[in-house]
Formats: structure tokens, C-alpha cells, sequence
């Protein structure tokens, strides 16, 4: 998205993390400088889809912020964004007067050649929009155009980048195991016949994220892990019955969920389950398992752990439910 005059400065996304133990920064391309904020970690708890926690409640991660820039990257993409936009063929010339009038504002007129000659005593402090989530309203609210901070200076503004607001960033980013449980009946149960279901321990741990900024003199960073607390079985159909009656399983003292099936437990109610009380027909139930996850953060000035909102994450699985046939004699 490019910047004109009078809009949002927009320079693009952050590196995203894709789940694996991986470590993205961001860069220049043509007139266009990406966010420094990097993401490492590593998603935990065996294979499976994988996907974002949902934050419970209304509320959400940063959709923009302010970031600091040397000089030299400030005047760079400046001019290159000028370069691209005066020789864009059919470009418009309102864009051209507009890039024209920005340029010249940070060049020969409030500032001088970008502050070059200053550099070492500060930096510019620009807006970052989540390309992800550009057309929010939360997006539009980091309005101002690009400012110098001297160093040891606040910025003088809401949203500049801490520990925290790269916390936030972070949980974001968590990618998180696919949530299916283990069925005893396996895919096929019967009508009145208490279903077992579990998670092993092995698929259910903390997954972390670690979101840094190295820019500018500001080294700064934040860990956001999400650690799994309790399980939540929804039958798919109101002709069932949850074990236990709130379909909240919670943790074992091992980590586990639940407990599995294991011969001579027929009798038993499971202590995390499902009893279906009619058939399924020749349709399936969509059984949705959903994981709550209890999100701390500890970073920079930071070494104790702060709450973040709790997470959730969920699937689907079909479930086939049959009549009990009997036999009259």
C-alpha cells in the first residue's frame, strides 16, 4: 500500500512465522520497507492442521503501530517511493503533487535531508499497518505522518512498540495443534452408549512464539507461550448428553485430558465424553472439540509472566451414531 500524503503511512506486514522453528525479518522491496519486527518459534504437540488461537472476549492484537527507523532507511524508502510513483506510467498527477509535497516536506522543508546529518541522535518513527487487517477501523488509528524522536526521547504517541504490543503481535502468530480427540467407539458409536474421548499428553503443551525489534538502538523483545487448560466437547446435536454435564474436560495432573477407554470400563461414565440419545440417521454429528489456552508473556523488563486474554482453538470431527439393533426369538 502505498503512502500518499494525508493517509496512513503504511509499511507493510511483519514476518510471519509458518509454524516452525523459523526466524523472519523484514526488508526493502522496491519502495516498500516492511516491518523489523522478527518471529521465531516452534508450534508443539504432533501433527495435524494448525491454526490461530482465537482471542475469548472482544478482544484483539494490535492491527497497527509505530516503529523507529534510522535515517538512512527513512530517506531511502522516501526516495524510492518518490522514484516509483513520478514514473509509473499513467499515474495520476494528484498522487504525483502528493508524493511530490511529502518528499519535499522531509527533505527542504520542516526537515533537512531526512535529519542525515543528525542521525546518531535519534530516530523516525513511522506507522506499521497489519496488511492482514488494513481495512479495519482499529488499523486507522496510527494516523501520523512519519516524526523524529531524539534518543532517550518518548515517542509522544499511543501504539509506539513495547514489550508488550510485541507480546500482542506475537499471540497472533501462535499456531496451534489441530484439536482431535481420540473416540472410544472410534467414528461409529451407538445410540445410548457412552463415548470415551481423550487427548494425550504428548499433543497437549505450551506452544511459544518470540517476537524481537533490533532497530534504531531499541533491542527489545517478548516470548508469548500459550499453555492448554481445559477441553471442550460440543455433540453436535442437543440429543446427547456431555460428560462431565458442562462439556468442560480439564487437565489431568499428567497434562493429559481425559482418560482412555480400556476393557472393563463398559460400565463406567467416562470422565470426559459423550452419550448420543439418538441416531445419526445416514448423516454424521459434528463433534467440536475446543481447546482453551491460558496465554502469559514475559519479555523485555518483563521476566515474570503477564496474562494475556485466554485463547481458544477447535475441529471438527463426524461422528456416526447407530441404533442398537436387537433380535426377537
Amino acid at each position: 500500500m502505498a503512502l500518499l500524503p494525508g493517509t496512513a503511512f503504511g509499511w507493510g506486514t511483519p514476518g510471519k512465522s509458518n509454524g516452525q522453528k523459523t526466524e523472519t525479518r523484514g526488508g526493502q522491496d522496491g519502495g516498500r520497507l516492511y516491518s523489523l519486527i522478527t518471529f521465531s518459534g516452534s508450534t508443539a504437540g504432533g501433527g495435524g492442521d494448525k491454526g490461530h488461537v482465537t482471542p475469548v472476549g472482544d478482544w484483539t492484537p494490535p492491527a497497527c503501530w509505530y516503529e523507529p527507523r534510522s535515517a538512512a532507511d527513512f530517506s531511502e524508502y522516501v526516495e524510492n517511493m518518490y522514484t516509483e510513483t513520478i514514473n509509473t506510467p499513467g499515474q495520476h498527477s494528484y498522487a504525483k503533487a502528493s508524493v511530490g509535497m511529502f518528499r519535499n516536506d522531509y527533505k527542504d522543508g520542516t526537515y533537512k535531508n531526512y535529519n542525515l546529518g543528525i542521525q546518531d541522535e535519534g530516530n523516525w518513527w513511522v506507522a506499521v499497518v497489519d496488511q492482514d487487517r488494513w481495512m479495519e477501523p482499529a488499523a486507522q488509528v496510527c494516523d501520523k505522518q512519519p516524526f523524529w524522536v531524539e534518543n532517550g526521547a518518548a515517542p509522544p504517541v499511543d501504539h509506539a512498540v513495547t514489550p508488550q504490543i510485541l507480546a500482542e503481535l506475537a499471540y497472533n502468530r501462535v499456531r496451534l495443534p489441530a484439536t482431535e480427540v481420540s473416540l472410544a467407539p472410534q467414528d461409529t458409536t451407538k445410540v445410548n452408549l457412552p463415548t470415551w474421548a481423550w487427548l494425550d499428553k504428548a499433543r497437549f503443551k505450551p506452544v511459544s512464539v518470540t517476537a524481537a525489534l533490533d532497530v534504531g538502538g531499541m533491542h527489545i523483545q517478548a516470548t508469548t507461550t500459550a499453555e492448554p487448560v481445559a477441553l471442550r466437547l460440543e455433540p453436535g446435536t442437543r440429543d446427547a448428553t456431555t460428560h462431565p454435564g458442562s462439556g468442560d474436560c480439564t487437565l489431568n495432573a499428567d497434562d493429559s485430558v481425559g482418560e482412555p477407554y480400556a476393557k472393563g470400563k463398559a460400565d463406567r461414565t467416562p470422565p470426559c465424553g459423550v452419550t448420543y440419545l439418538r441416531s445419526s440417521g445416514n448423516g454424521t454429528f459434528r463433534l467440536r472439540a475446543t481447546v482453551t489456552w491460558r496465554i502469559t508473556w514475559t519479555g523485555t523488563g518483563n521476566p515474570d509472566p503477564k496474562r494475556l486474554p485466554d485463547g481458544t482453538f477447535g475441529n471438527d470431527q463426524a461422528v456416526t451414531v447407530q441404533e442398537i439393533q436387537s433380535v426377537n426369538r
